[in-house]
């Protein structure tokens, strides 16, 4: 069919309208709407749940590892410390021994004696060649223990042991302030207090140091056997 072009009253065709296109006539996509029941819900719900908890297991079980590993290193340190210390206190309970017996052969050699205290002045290698004290005893892994909480990690008897032993070692090493507390006193210096300073020298290595050892000496090996079965 042709299309018929209208003419104007001059006789010429004019163009044809141009007609707005119809918005009606698009086609227009269905919409999908998905419709969920509770079960799917649930399901989903319980997966995010599941998750969270393994991941809790899994990172409590790495921690518990982890702490173990700590542990153990704590307690090694630990032995190690008190194995030394134990070394260290057999060679100073045998010299202090001989300290001792210095002092009493002082007391008992009044040449000997003034040797010690000369004109107002001390000479100490008299009586202890190599000091008051001659060896250190450490407590750095006990106390690196303490802090990682280590009385949960043990018995209560090996830890009131430990304690015990860590108390009468620092009552040891205490032994070389009290003694010099005897020794810089005025009155340690005069000739005629000699025999009293002595015997002060002799009561402190007695009651800090000499009379503890044999004792202390016992506890360190128990309590390293002790400590084995962690």
């Amino acid at each position: 069919m042709n299309e018929v072009i209208p003419e104007d009253n001059t006789g010429q065709q004019q163009p044809l309208p141009v007609l707005p296109a119809n918005k009606k006539s698009k086609r227009h996509l269905p919409e999908v709407l998905t419709v969920r029941d509770w079960k799917e819900y649930l399901g989903e719900s319980m997966l995010i749940i599941f998750s969270v908890a393994l991941a809790l297991v899994v990172t409590e079980y790495f921690n518990g590892l982890h702490e173990k590993q700590q542990t153990k290193e704590v307690i090694e340190q630990l032995k190690e410390e008190l194995t030394n210390n134990k070394k260290a206190e057999v060679l100073q309970y045998a010299y202090q021994l001989q300290v001792l017996n210095n002092i009493d052969a002082a007391l008992n050699n009044p040449a000997l004696a003034k040797k010690f205290i000369d004109t107002g002045a001390m000479h100490l290698e008299t009586i202890a060649p190599a000091g008051i004290k001659y060896r250190d005893l450490n407590d750095v892994a006990w106390q690196a223990a303490k802090q990682h909480n280590i009385v949960a990690k043990i018995d209560l008897d090996t830890y009131s042991q430990l304690t015990y032993i860590y108390e009468n070692q620092h009552l040891i090493n205490n032994a070389e302030q009290e003694i010099a507390k005897v020794l810089v006193s005025w009155e340690s210096r005069k000739p005629e207090n000699l025999r009293t300073t002595l015997l002060l020298v002799k009561d402190n290595y007695h009651g800090w140091a000499v009379d503890r050892a044999p004792g202390l000496l016992q506890l360190y090996q128990q309590a390293i056997d002790k400590l084995e079965k962690y």
